[in-house]
């Protein structure tokens, strides 16, 4: 209890360091245009204005990465089985479960998921922080996901910083169906799920998708964690691809980077050429626990 107690002050700690950063930046900036301008200004009210923002910030960082949104959307795939129009999937990713993140949240998340009444859920990876942690307690309200059509998960790259099978054995355990590198047809959809690992290199990628078997003229979905490879997805027939990982950058101004590094494909619903693709910005947080120019999510989709 200790320990954990630490690591969260020094977590929104790190948060706070950065907003103090830019915010010291920014406060010499005005203090040099005002004295430029001829203006006298007391020196220690100044920084200390630009110190009170900060914590406001940071502050506000918290509350709002804790406020998990329900966001709601609409996708309309060609070749679609008849007996999925009309149906629901939920998408959660990146809870990042450990010293942070523990029981209370999993079981929360897992409560809003259960609220949208789904016929499918599908966990995109990250479900864990990859720190060391009780991975039976907290994965155990997976075991309510009972959802119709079942619960599919795939690794992610926090799943794989040390042996991912203690990760995969505590989520199998619950009844939710894994999916490593494999095909599954579920009332004549097509789910493809690809560890993080297995979909970081384009050709390996490519060699792995096509090792599934999946129909590429029939619809499909392909669950992996990070949207690195789009184009080999997009090129292999895949109908829609769901996955996080990018957490549309977390805070500012590590949204800008992230921006940057996946275009338009960073966050949301978008299409390359004729396959769509969602990016969850996810549910949880890692590292600091704030959320400054995004939002925690999950995601209900609604097939038409």
């Amino acid at each position: 209890m200790v320990l954990r107690s630490v690591y969260r002050i020094t977590a929104v700690w790190l948060g706070f360091v950065n907003f103090a950063f830019f915010s010291s930046v920014l406060c010499w900036l005005m203090y040099l245009a005002f004295r430029l301008a001829g203006a006298r200004i007391e020196r220690h009210y100044f920084a200390g204005a630009f110190l009170g923002l900060s914590v406001a910030v940071t502050a506000y960082g918290v509350i709002n990465g804790e406020w998990t949104r329900l966001r709601h959307i609409t996708v309309k795939l060609a070749g679609l089985p008849e007996s999925w129009r009309g149906r629901t999937a939920v998408l959660v990713s990146d809870l990042h479960l450990g010293n942070y993140r523990v029981f209370g949240f999993i079981r929360r998340v897992v409560k809003m998921v259960l609220r949208l009444n789904p016929d499918v859920v599908f966990i995109a990876g990250d479900l864990y922080d990859g720190t060391p942690a009780d991975l039976a307690r907290l994965a155990e309200p997976l075991r309510l996901l009972k959802s119709p059509l079942g619960a599919f998960f795939v690794e992610g790259n926090h799943e794989e910083f040390s042996d991912h099978t203690k990760y995969v054995k505590a989520v199998a355990a619950t009844g939710v169906r894994v999916l490593k590198n494999e095909k599954v047809i579920v009332d004549g959809l097509q789910i493809v799920g690809v560890t993080y690992r297995d979909a970081t290199h384009g050709e390996h990628f490519r060699k792995t998708l096509r090792r599934t078997g999946f129909d590429r003229g029939k619809a499909s979905i392909l669950l992996t964690h990070a949207p690195d490879r789009i184009q080999v997805s997009a090129e292999e027939g895949i109908s829609l691809q769901l996955s996080g990982h990018t957490h549309h950058g977390q805070f500012w101004p590590w949204t800008l980077a992230a921006e940057r590094m996946y275009g338009k494909y960073v966050y949301g619903l978008q299409r390359l050429g004729e396959m769509q693709i969602y990016t969850s910005c996810g549910a949880g947080t890692w590292g600091p626990p704030l959320r400054i120019g995004s939002s925690p999510e999950i995601v209900a989709i609604e097939f038409v």
